[in-house]
């Protein structure tokens, strides 16, 4: 696994400074203290590429190698061509073939699936997964309620096929539900309302959030897919050694471990440190978890579970090999 962290900084002083808020109530709603910041006109396929390389080389793999690239994304460079032909050529994958995956917050979730199921299917041995998001492009900084939540960054992981049974990825869960679109979107920019004068005046290329409804809806749906895959695979929150959720709310992080039985310390959290980076968070965690601290051993269950536009949410077993 590899990850790219822009070395900007934006901490909850600098926010109010920019609009009324305040380090206080940031901190008691979401979790947030600080978040990073990709510096104009890098993108999305800058950081993918990078956290990209570095798992290659922990992986000890060529990029001539990797058979496919799936980029969980919102923030694409541009709308085509995709952000995985711009890692491919970065990495000089000369091989693969790939695609970018819109799922949201939940865009690793439903990308590392998808990538398991390619090498299930015995046509692939290696391919690269990625969630990077650059959502300091799609965020109005004078929107006090959006613009807290919200950081860049790139996580990467490569998947290659199990040689044990009963171990890697054993289980998922997913799902969507379009009834969300009013609530979690961006208003303009795509083909129903494509860019003009009237929609960049009308601020409508940012985020809209109902930040009531999208809570009410992340955690119920992201605590009930946590359980249900336990449930459906015989196993209990007291099996589970690690949690790894979308890090999108303190709140809604703290609701889905009680749902599972799990205490706090069995949960991986830093959102205080990087925000809601939409489609890296989970491998940002994952990456905290395996390379920085060495919490998983062989045998160990893990659960990642996410929620995003959409709706979308999903739940992933991992048996670590």
């Amino acid at each position: 696994m590899g990850r790219f962290l822009p070395e900007r900084r934006l901490t909850n002083e600098d926010l109010e400074k920019m609009v009324d808020t305040t380090d206080e109530w940031i901190r008691t709603r979401t979790g947030i203290r600080e978040r990073r910041v990709l510096e104009p006109g890098r993108g999305c396929s800058y950081m993918a590429i990078r956290a990209a390389q570095e798992c290659l080389d922990r992986a000890g793999v060529a990029a001539s190698e990797v058979d496919a690239i799936i980029v969980g994304t919102v923030t694409p460079d541009m709308f085509f061509p995709s952000t995985a032909c711009l890692v491919q050529q970065g990495l000089g994958a000369e091989k693969a073939w790939g695609f970018d995956l819109s799922a949201g917050c939940s865009g690793f979730v439903f990308s590392l699936t998808t990538g398991a199921q390619m090498i299930e299917s015995g046509r692939y041995d290696k391919v690269l997964v990625i969630g990077a998001d650059v959502m300091s492009t799609i965020i109005d900084y004078t929107d006090r309620n959006t613009c807290v939540l919200f950081g860049d960054a790139a996580g990467a992981v490569l998947l290659e096929p199990c040689q044990e049974e009963d171990y890697g990825v054993l289980d998922f869960i997913q799902r969507v539900d379009g009834s969300g679109e009013p609530y979690l979107h961006m208003k303009a920019g795509g083909s129903r309302k494509p860019a003009s004068l009237e929609t960049v005046e009308a601020r409508e290329h940012y985020v809209y959030q109902e930040g009531k409804r999208v809570f009410k809806f992340a955690v119920t749906g992201m605590a009930d897919v946590s359980v249900r895959i336990l449930e459906k695979n015989g196993l209990e929150g007291k099996d589970v050694t690690l949690f790894i959720p979308h890090q999108a709310n303190l709140r809604i992080i703290e609701a889905c471990a009680q749902r599972m039985g799990l205490a706090m310390d069995r949960v991986v959290v830093n959102i205080d440190r990087y925000a809601n980076t939409t489609a890296a968070t989970i491998p940002l965690c994952l990456y905290e978890a395996v390379v920085e601290k060495d919490a998983l051993k062989k045998g160990d269950y893990l659960v990642m579970s996410a929620f995003g536009a959409g709706f979308t949410w999903g739940s992933v077993l991992v048996r670590w090999i």
